[in-house]
This record gives structure tokens, sequence and C-alpha cells, in this order.
């Protein structure tokens, strides 16, 4: 595995100290240096450039969210935060990971871990192109659990809650979380709301048959007022039509 170099940049000492040991550990990991401060280590940035940032998100004059939007396009990142509010911003950013402090060893190491594979990929022309989140964290219980958007065949609203329809026969993920906020992490090309409560997967839809969308045994109800948006949703895609 190739080496990659890294900052770590982080308002609270002690928490860089912990971070540095644990870049220590793992081998493929070359740290360039630790900042307390998004400004000076973006001035570091100007001059010696790195693979990957491990930063946190709540810091003072330059906050991790504003120094990711003014990173080169190679550098990658990895968000360090306290407050799980965060997760959503942090991927329409496209960050590669979401450690949610205290960071525990296992988890940074398996950050590490993906971002070697993403970096060490070589993307075609078409595939750069392609910026498009692949997967989405959700708040569930006392974690963040991240969901590959592939995986997802459709999403119910309960109210407060959203229950995430799986395609592996798992149970449903529940989240807090409303609708309408779940609708915007998600991509215009993949997902289409076809009623106030229910959202789903273009490419799992299977069938439509008497105003119902077919998705293997479920059969979820198309609202009038969503008939316009599903269909134009679906035009180009090839689709049995009862």
């Amino acid at each position: 595995m190739n080496t990659i170099s890294c900052i770590i940049v982080d308002d609270e000492p002690l928490a860089v100290k912990l971070m540095e040991s644990y870049v220590e550990k793992i081998p493929f990991l070359e740290l360039k240096g630790s900042f307390t401060s998004g400004k000076s280590a973006f001035a570091f940035l100007q001059e010696n450039p790195v693979e990957l940032l491990f930063c946190d998100i709540q810091m003072p004059n330059l906050s991790g969210m504003d120094l990711s939007k003014m990173l080169p396009e190679g550098t990658r990142i990895i968000f360090t935060t306290a407050f799980s509010q965060y997760a959503v911003e942090g991927f329409k950013v496209h960050a590669l990971d979401y450690l949610l402090k205290p960071i525990s060893y296992d988890d940074f190491l398996t950050a590490a871990r993906h971002a070697a594979k993403v970096i060490s990929e070589k993307p075609s022309t078409e595939t750069a192109k392609d910026d498009s989140p692949k997967s989405i964290f959700v708040k569930t219980e006392y974690k963040l659990q991240q969901i590959e958007l592939d995986r997802i065949t459709f999403i119910e609203g309960l109210k407060d809650y959203v229950k995430i329809h799986l395609d592996d026969g798992s149970d449903p993920v529940l989240s807090l979380m409303r609708m309408k906020k779940m609708e915007e992490q998600l991509p215009k090309d993949k997902f289409v709301r076809v009623q106030k409560s229910y959202i789903v997967s273009i490419p799992k839809i299977e069938a439509i048959e008497r105003n119902r969308i077919i998705i293997g045994e479920d059969r979820i109800p198309i609202g009038e007022t969503y008939q316009d948006s599903l269909y134009e949703a679906l035009s180009g895609n090839s689709l049995l039509l009862k």
C-alpha cells in the first residue's frame, strides 16, 4: 500500500495528540503536520499539499467545513467532530468519512483504510466526473450509521422518523429525521418522492401497476400530486408499465 501524506487539524490539543498517536500506529500514513486552527492549516497547505486531512469541523475563525471548500481537488478529507448534526453537511462537500468523538482507534483505522482505497484508485475520466454521493449517514439510536445508496429500495415516513428499507432483507433502519430533510440528501437522478410518506429508488422499481410501484413484495402508492414528477424521473428508464 502506498504511503499517504496527511495532516491533523483540531483546535483541541488533546484531540490532536490522540490522533497523532493513531497515525503513528498506521504504517501507510505519513503525518506532515498538526494544526490547532483552520487558518494555520490552510497556510501550510498552500506550500505543502497533502493527500488527506483529519479535520475538526467546529473551529474558530475558519471552520473545518469552510476549509474543506478551499482545498485542491485532489485533497481528501475525513471530518472529526463531537456534533452529529454536521454529518449531512459533511457529505455535501464529499468528505470521505465522518468520525464522531470520542474517536476509537478501530474507527480511525477503518476510516484511514477507506481513504487509502479511494486515493489509490485511478478513476476514469467518466468516473471522475461523477461526484454524486455514494452513501449517507443517518443517526440511529446513539450512533451514526453509514448506508450505501445502492442498498436502499424505498424510504417510508413515520411522523418525525424515516424508515429506510434495504434490498438485502435486513431489518429497516429507523432514524429520527423528517422526510423533507431525507429527500434533500438523496441524488435526484436515483431517488424520487412518489407520495407524502414515500421516496423510492428509481433503479429498484420493477413495475408500476394500478397506480402502485412494485418493488419485490412491496406495493407503494403513488400520490396524485407526485405523478408528474415520477414519470419525468422515469423518462428514459426501461420499466414495465402495466
